[in-house]
């Protein structure tokens, strides 16, 4: 990591206060937006499990998403932390009549019944959040490694990963390390990152 390259804390505050003062309507824009990208994206349309998060901290609002999703009958999943493999992740079958419980960190997440957790192997699309990415299809997040343990292996399954952010998330390099998971796309308002 060299000087020129801002640290991870840094880049974290910088990008959540620029999600922070985007306005309501750029919110709703921009939410329309990577809907409409993400719909059209053939890999979503071949999808029926599909994993998305519940946005919080001013991230591209999921919830239409979730709704669209819905609509097309495909099989919408929410992570949770794991309650016994720390820094691990897994994926509950998430519908309206979901019972959402609050998370110490501030969000919500579906309350925990094994009898609906699906395995990531068998998810066809991982849709990510992050605070940043960078033009090497490298993300940033809130700094607990979780989807980076999640997405370890994804080129060994049919699970494909998509980040979702808003434009003003792109920076040019991010530090790396090397158990960052880069990704082979990120969708943003205006445009499609493929590596």
């Amino acid at each position: 990591m060299t000087s020129e390259i801002p640290s991870r804390k840094k880049i974290r505050q910088k990008i959540r206060q620029l999600r922070h003062n985007l306005t309501p309507q750029q919110q709703q824009s921009a939410a329309e937006q990577v809907l409409n990208r993400l719909t059209q994206h053939p890999k979503i349309q071949a999808a029926r499990h599909i994993s998305l998060f519940i946005s919080f901290d001013g991230e591209i609002n999921t919830r239409p998403i979730v709704e669209a999703f819905w609509q097309q009958k495909k099989y919408v999943y929410l992570p949770v932390l794991h309650p016994f493999s720390r820094g691990n992740l897994l994926f509950l079958h998430y519908t309206p009549q979901t019972t959402m419980v609050a998370h110490p960190f501030g969000l919500v997440e579906p309350k925990l019944d094994v009898r609906h957790v699906l395995p990531v192997a068998e998810l066809d699309v991982i849709i990510t959040p992050m605070v940043a990415f960078d033009t090497r299809g490298h993300r940033l997040g809130m700094g607990g490694g979780y989807y980076d343990r999640t997405l370890e292996h994804w080129q060994r399954n049919q699970t494909y990963p998509i980040g979702i952010a808003h434009d003003c998330q792109r920076v040019d390099l991010l530090p790396s390390e090397d158990w960052d998971i880069p990704l082979p796309e990120i969708i943003t308002p205006s445009q499609s990152w493929k590596w």
